[in-house]
């Protein structure tokens, strides 16, 4: 007699920092869109978003009682994934936002899914799955196919070459740091600390990089810029990093990753009913290639066991 094994309950853990991931993330273009549009430098946006989020989880996990004691070797395991995840990272993006429209930063961010499946065989020992590659190549042809009136009409123009270069860029850096967060969990680094100090670490690169620029430190006082900036600090950075992070570590970050082709599709969910974005054939096509490349990824086959 055979009998497939009980639901695990992390499983369930895992499919909410998933939706959780997806819903924060599907919304954050809205406050990064408000970001771009202000009469603020690039550099000085980053750094706020950053130095804010970083110093409000060092003040929770204060009035929390979580320890931040780091070693001098931990600190500079943390400030490597700091610099790249939140400091070069989204200044590549947030320069790339510039020239490119979301749904084209959205296909181009879409490919980390690849890269992070090839670094994690790299670097973290993980196993090369035929269905994760699979559902990987479905999914990116799905969100092609989704922004392919975007895709079909860019022009290769200086200011366009310069968006898809810096989208590329700020796509490997965001693999290079799940990668090296994934790698400081495994060493025992527990996602708070790594996130407060790996802002903070962040926000300082960016800010040096300013000051040496002459990059003045403006702030706009409107409701759009700074209601941008506290939901990109509260919600997308803060909540939905940790989520990210703590899923990284769980599932690691080859299907962790599959939330950046499935939050776009969230995206354009919001954009039909606040800009009126008008559904195609492909559209729907593509949509049904990212579900089914959705299961693949984040599903693993039961094995039956002996009673």
């Amino acid at each position: 007699m055979t009998h497939a094994p009980a639901a695990e309950p992390g499983r369930f853990a895992d499919a909410g920092l998933y939706a959780l991931v997806v819903a924060i993330w599907g919304t954050s273009w809205i406050g990064l869109k408000l970001q771009v549009g202000a009469d603020v430098a690039v550099l000085a946006s980053v750094t706020y978003r950053f130095g804010l989020a970083g110093g409000l989880l060092v003040l929770w996990s204060l009035w929390r009682g979580h320890s931040l004691v780091l070693t001098g070797a931990q600190h500079r395991r943390v400030a490597a994934q700091g610099v790249i995840l939140f400091g070069v990272n989204y200044l590549c993006f947030y320069g790339a936002a510039q020239h490119l429209t979301s749904g084209l930063l959205a296909v181009v961010f879409s490919t980390v899914v690849v890269l992070n499946i090839i670094l994690g065989a790299l670097f973290l020992g993980a196993r090369l799955e035929a269905r994760m590659a699979a559902g990987a190549a479905l999914g990116l042809g799905g969100i092609g196919l989704v922004f392919w009136p975007e895709v079909s009409s860019l022009s290769l123009d200086d200011g366009a070459v310069k968006g898809v270069a810096l989208a590329l860029g700020g796509t490997l850096c965001a693999a290079v740091g799940m990668t090296l967060s994934a790698a400081n969990q495994k060493a025992g680094l527990r996602v708070m600390p790594t996130n407060a100090f790996g802002m903070l670490y962040g926000a300082a690169a960016v800010a040096v990089v300013a000051v040496i620029l002459g990059t003045p430190f403006t702030f706009a006082w409107t409701p759009a810029y700074a209601g941008g900036l506290a939901y990109l600090v509260v919600f997308s950075s803060i909540i939905g990093f940790t989520a990210y992070l703590t899923l990284l570590g769980r599932i690691g970050p080859a299907r962790a990753s599959y939330a950046s082709v499935l939050f776009p599709l969230l995206a354009l969910a919001v954009s039909t009913v606040v800009e009126g974005y008008t559904w195609t054939p492909e559209a729907f096509s593509g949509v049904a290639l990212v579900l089914m490349g959705n299961v693949l990824v984040l599903t693993r086959p039961h094995r039956v066991a002996a009673a």
